[in-house]
């Protein structure tokens, strides 16, 4: 295949992606990459960087949904020759190692990630949870955002970590009227349309929207540390959990990290549409390889979850951050609540199926699908 001119890729050297698609290597030392080299579309094993494919012509493709008449994600791993799709990569099913040996790569792996981040024009998306609060001890000099309604548990937890580590921190308060012209910019540029989805990316958006206002064009996420470190409940117990099919802590873990590229795609579609780009140096190779090392004792333990990144993060994020249990951005800014609220004022009771999606179908003008015939 004639080699592109330049090669339209999206994150990661060209050389480097070559040498994985000859090597299979899934994991070669990036942050994600998508797009085109030697004229393959590829994409990496995680989905950290979304391109698509028009199925209505296949010779299409783009990073941008909307550019695309009918639009579907390359799958994450695959490379795209013409018409054929294969799997090239998929994610190591690596033993866990000596539970010294893993801590030590964790931590080494996530400083050397966070503090790998270019400060310039980046801001930093902080809940106050362990997460965040490591990404931001990575770059002490970038200023911090969180969105939430006023009382919301994210703004308290964010004020208190801000003021333990000594950083400015930007609340941005949330309103109906917020959530009102946000959802149908979300939608459009997404394409999610459930109220899961849009109540997740909402805080994103808007704390990005911010972001952008105040100069800053890049920002710094926590995404990925969850998934990759046990930091859902479903992990604790998988045996006794119908929500997984593992029936280890470390099978569990990994049926997690698979949700990765869907959720990925919506994340940083909707960052993009606010007008930032999303740094997530917990989702380098090198951490990745890492936690996938790891004993299911590291993951949880007595309850405890991401028990490796809070190691990692002693000495480097106050106590109580590294220690503190968080709850989920959608809940935890109370945007999930007021969209709920928002839904039942405009006559959308909970009593109809789907009520808040209802909800959001009616405020981007469209005529409303049940989940099931989507």
């Amino acid at each position: 295949m004639p080699a592109d001119d330049p090669p339209s890729l999206d994150g990661g050297d060209p050389d480097l992606v070559r040498a994985a698609i000859a090597s299979g290597d899934p994991l070669p030392g990036t942050d994600g990459f998508a797009g085109t080299v030697d004229g393959a579309l590829v994409r990496d094993v995680l989905g950290r960087r979304p391109v698509f494919v028009d199925r209505a012509d296949p010779d299409r493709w783009n990073f941008d949904r909307d550019n695309l008449d009918d639009p579907r994600p390359l799958p994450a791993g695959v490379v795209r020759n013409e018409d054929s799709e294969r799997t090239v990569w998929s994610l190591p099913d690596l033993d866990a190692v000596d539970p010294d040996a893993a801590l030590d790569a964790v931590r080494e792996a996530v400083l050397a990630s966070t503090r790998a981040v270019d400060g310039d024009c980046v801001a930093v998306a902080f809940s106050g949870g362990v997460d965040s609060a490591v990404v931001a001890a990575g770059v002490p000099d970038a200023p911090l955002y969180v969105a939430g309604f006023e009382g919301a548990h994210d703004v308290a937890a964010a004020r208190d970590a801000a003021d333990a580590m000594g950083r400015d921190l930007t609340i941005v308060d949330l309103s109906h009227a917020d959530l009102e012209r946000a959802v149908p910019e979300l939608v459009a540029a997404t394409g999610r349309r459930n109220p899961m989805d849009v109540a997740i990316a909402l805080p994103l958006y808007l704390v990005a929207r911010r972001a952008v206002a105040d100069g800053y064009d890049r920002l710094a996420v926590g995404q990925g540390a969850d998934e990759l470190f046990g930091g859902y409940a479903k992990v604790v117990d998988p045996a006794d959990d119908h929500r997984v099919a593992a029936n280890t802590v470390r099978g569990a873990r990994r049926e997690t990290m698979a949700t990765l590229p869907d959720q990925l795609e919506r994340d940083v579609l909707a960052l993009r549409a606010a007008g930032v780009e999303p740094v997530a140096p917990l989702l380098h190779d090198r951490v990745v390889a890492a936690a996938l090392a790891l004993p299911g004792d590291l993951l949880v333990a007595d309850g405890e979850r991401k028990v490796a990144l809070r190691a990692a993060a002693e000495g480097v994020v106050p106590e109580f951050v590294r220690s503190a249990d968080k709850k989920a951005v959608q809940y935890g800014t109370y945007v999930s609540r007021e969209l709920d609220r928002l839904a039942r004022q405009d006559g959308f009771k909970r009593r109809m199926d789907d009520h808040v999606g209802r909800y959001i179908a009616a405020l981007c003008g469209e005529e409303y699908v049940a989940p099931d015939d989507r």
